[in-house]
């Protein structure tokens, strides 16, 4: 049975949050077929499947809204409005979103609550399915738990408070009954963990023991990883004691925020990030690490960073949890690729593809977020210029180790020389190398191993004068390679993309437990070596020393002994790591920082034909992104849709 059934199916149902009144029309005879559906294990499994695809957008830049409504990438008009299918993230980073229309909407009858019901159906009824074991029933069962636990976490990134759905309400439900109010927020949390908890002691698999066309569904590894992330969400400021929200009350005059901040939550999310830690270490995750195949070390590192986010046919001891759009044939265009690989000249025979935008790109912010070589940031660093990043272009003398990374004896500015491998892995910049193609014995080989050449008429510059809203432009300078395999060329990259099978978007990394680990710790004890052995794993494999040996080299060395210095470095730690995967933006949320996402993007000034008035004449970076907006408080909590609010009476977030 198609899902387009199961809507007509699941409506017979009373809603939680609004009329529709398709439901008229349905057949009485239809009542009975969700009895017949869970008959058959075929069925049953098809109706899992439609439940997690409520969550499939993710894996797309039109979907992670985290992805492009933060700082991190810039766009033109082009990638809000002139595509098939814009990227609202970005309008929503411009102040545009709004009650009549909310962009990213999943709190409707056709959205999350949806979902919910749907795993509701899938909890009460699987356990009649005739052709199943009673494991089996419960491991799937477990999995669409999980997934429940996932949808209420998603809904309370945006919205905070919400309505819960402990079980789908009988079809003689009165109106007025099914207008439920909102919940307080540590119910909500409260909720989550107890489905997870749940969904972990019905028999949640191991992830070596999961079939293969059950993985992209919840593990029992990743369980305990979500746990712990929910867990470092409700004990975050925004969560905890935020008065900001000390009058935000439902209907029934319930407060919603707790006003008073409650220190154990950290202890609580601390120790589920151990015991997260304990079981995925245990089961064989690990960060990825080991590439000896290269010419120096450099790029070595470089090809495991690289490899920390992609996961063809989910084969990735680092990833935890995944989501995939659609099938391999079609999936390329929506991971970032389409939008982010370089638009070269159609006269370029050996790298120009005509779906390829190269119009998403990283912003100066994410530029200067890197660290340097030695692990420390740009302004932290007594053997790094800070004061001269923008006053001039100079030539890397250590030609060995950055060998396929800076060209030789070519100026490049002072701001990309001398940085950490993250970087290099993460980011293209003016005058540096990008290998963009099946690897060469020569690491400089001009075929794909390409320098990248940013002013305008030249190979990865604009051919534009001006800076147009309408057609295919990078409008900050530089090329996000993250999510992007070096080994294969623009020209045929879908081609050799989906040859690669199945590549899901990873939700979930080890990388992320770890430094969840460290903050929460950080929180409750302060720097101890618990947090540093946390945040150095993930320092490891980025080839940076260790945190305590970088910051006794820093200008203030005491910052990495005091809880208030050691937040600060686990935030930056956290902003770089997780860069580009659709984290800052929520994070800044639950950190009670988000108001920097009203700030102007900036980058340099592409129409150029010069080293001087590419860089502005050394003056430092442009605006390139001026229309930003943030609206403190009343951003940091998504609109209810106004129609949904009139609908189901439901108290409406506050500001809009």
């Amino acid at each position: 049975m198609n899902k387009i059934k199961k809507y007509i199916i699941i409506g017979i149902m009373p809603l939680l949050t609004g009329c529709s009144d398709f439901l008229d029309l349905v057949p009485e005879e239809d009542i009975t077929t969700v009895e017949t559906l869970f008959e058959q294990r075929t069925s049953v499994e098809e109706w899992e499947a439609d439940c997690h695809s409520f969550i499939r957008s993710i894996s797309t830049p039109q979907g992670n809204l985290g992805l492009t409504a933060s700082d991190e990438l810039v766009g033109n008009k082009l990638m809000r409005t002139g595509l098939s299918s814009p990227i609202n993230g970005l309008l929503i980073g411009d102040g545009l979103q709004s009650v009549q229309q909310p962009y990213g909407n999943i709190w409707s009858n056709t959205g999350y609550f949806l979902a919910i019901r749907f795993c509701n159906t899938f909890i009460e009824k699987a356990i009649t399915c005739y052709n199943m074991s009673e494991l089996e029933k419960k491991q799937w069962t477990a999995e669409v738990k999980a997934l429940k636990a996932y949808l209420y976490f998603e809904m309370v990134r945006r919205y905070g408070p919400i309505i819960l759905v402990p079980e789908n309400l009988p079809t003689d439900t009165d109106v007025e009954s099914m207008k439920q109010p909102r919940r307080p927020l540590d119910e909500c949390f409260d909720a989550i963990v107890s489905l997870i908890d749940e969904a972990i002691a019905d028999g949640l698999l191991p992830k070596s023991q999961k079939p293969a066309s059950h993985s992209a569904y919840f593990c029992r590894e990743s369980a305990f990883a979500l746990k712990a992330k929910v867990l470092v969400y409700q004990a975050s400021p925004f969560y905890n004691g935020n008065k900001t929200y000390s009058s935000f009350k439902n209907k029934q005059g319930e407060q919603l925020f707790p006003s008073e901040y409650d220190a154990e939550k950290w202890r609580k999310a601390a120790e589920a990030c151990d015991e997260a830690v304990k079981e995925c270490e245990a089961a064989g995750y690990a960060l990825n690490t080991g590439t000896t195949s290269k010419a120096t070390k450099l790029l070595n590192t470089m090809y495991d960073l690289e490899q920390r986010v992609e996961a063809p046919a989910y084969n990735n001891d680092e990833g935890l949890f995944y989501v995939r759009y659609a099938n391999t044939g079609y999936y390329w265009p929506y991971k970032l690729h389409a939008y982010t690989l370089p638009r070269f000249q159609s006269s370029d025979n050996t790298m120009y593809n005509s779906s390829c935008y190269g119009s998403l790109s990283p912003t100066i912010k994410m530029v200067e977020m890197y660290y340097t070589d030695r692990g420390l940031p740009i302004d932290e660093d007594p053997n790094w210029d800070y004061n001269s990043r923008y006053a001039g272009m100079s030539r890397e003398t250590d030609i060995a180790k950055y060998e396929g990374v800076i060209p030789e004896n070519t100026p490049v500015l002072n701001l990309h020389l001398r940085r950490e491998p993250r970087f290099y892995a993460d980011i293209a910049s003016d005058r540096t190398y990008w290998q963009l193609g099946p690897a060469k014995v020569k690491t400089s080989d001009p075929d794909y191993n390409l320098e990248v050449k940013a002013y305008r008429n030249e190979r990865f510059g604009t051919q534009s004068s001006t800076i147009q809203e309408d057609i295919p432009q990078n409008i900050s300078g530089y090329w996000l390679k993250k999510h992007l395999y070096s080994t294969i060329k623009t020209r045929s990259y879908s081609n050799d993309y989906v040859a690669k099978g199945d590549d899901p978007w990873a939700v979930m990394r080890l990388a992320e437990l770890y430094l969840l680990q460290a903050e929460a710790w950080n929180e409750v004890e302060g720097p101890t070596q618990k947090v540093y052995d946390a945040i150095n794993k993930v320092r490891n494999r980025a080839g940076i020393p260790d945190v305590e040996e970088s910051w006794a080299r820093s200008y203030h060395p005491e910052k990495v002994k005091e809880k208030s210095g050691m937040r600060e470095i686990i935030k930056q730690e956290t902003n770089i790591e997780l860069a580009f995967e659709g984290h800052r933006f929520w994070n800044l949320r639950r950190w009670n920082e988000a108001q920097v996402l009203g700030e102007p993007l900036k980058g340099w000034n592409v129409v150029a034909t010069t080293a001087e008035g590419f860089y502005n004449n050394w003056q430092g970076p442009i605006e390139v992104w001026s229309k930003r907006k943030f609206d403190n408080p009343r951003d940091y909590l998504w609109p209810i849709k106004s129609e949904e609010v009139m609908i189901s009476g439901v108290v409406q977030n506050p500001g809009w």
